[in-house]
């Protein structure tokens, strides 16, 4: 396997690349979500209705300064509203409101419109195992980290 490491590190390279292409493509076309918010808004939308912001920092691996900043942008696109907790009278929720649902289905259906035709020429064999491998893969990085990150402790 040691062979393959550094290729796979190319690939990952290449991915990163990728990701951002997609990222400046969706943005050119001047979208309901600002570009870098979307996998955000995705999270929102994800957790429990009525997440507290470190809760979305936790889900989403990011520190919680720059949650708040994006979240503070999806407020004021009007994608996220900020509502009292029921539970604690001090803090605020975040909930998706409707224009933010109706964007991020938006944002999807291109997501899977580009998937659709970048792997039309792939069997369903293929997808299933590309899908399966990347989200092992993406999973063994995180425990990695993880344990890396608690070992620290």
């Amino acid at each position: 396997m040691d062979g393959a490491v550094p290729e796979i590190g190319t690939r990952l390279h290449d991915l990163l690349k990728v990701t951002r292409l997609l990222k400046q493509h969706r943005s050119a076309e001047r979208t309901a979500i600002p570009a870098g918010l979307f996998v955000l808004l995705g999270e929102i939308s994800r957790l429990p209705a009525g997440c507290h912001a470190r809760e979305l920092a936790i889900q989403s691996g990011l520190d919680p300064s720059t949650v708040s900043r994006a979240v503070a942008a999806l407020v004021a696109h009007g994608l996220v509203a900020r509502e009292p907790d029921p539970h604690d009278g001090r803090a605020t929720v975040l909930v998706v409101t409707a224009r933010g649902r109706g964007a991020l289905a938006e944002t999807v259906d291109w997501y899977e419109r580009v998937l659709d035709r970048a792997l039309a020429d792939w069997s369903p064999a293929e997808v299933a195992a590309f899908n399966l491998s990347l989200g092992r893969f993406a999973q063994a990085i995180d425990t990695v980290l993880k344990e890396k990150t608690e070992a620290a402790l």
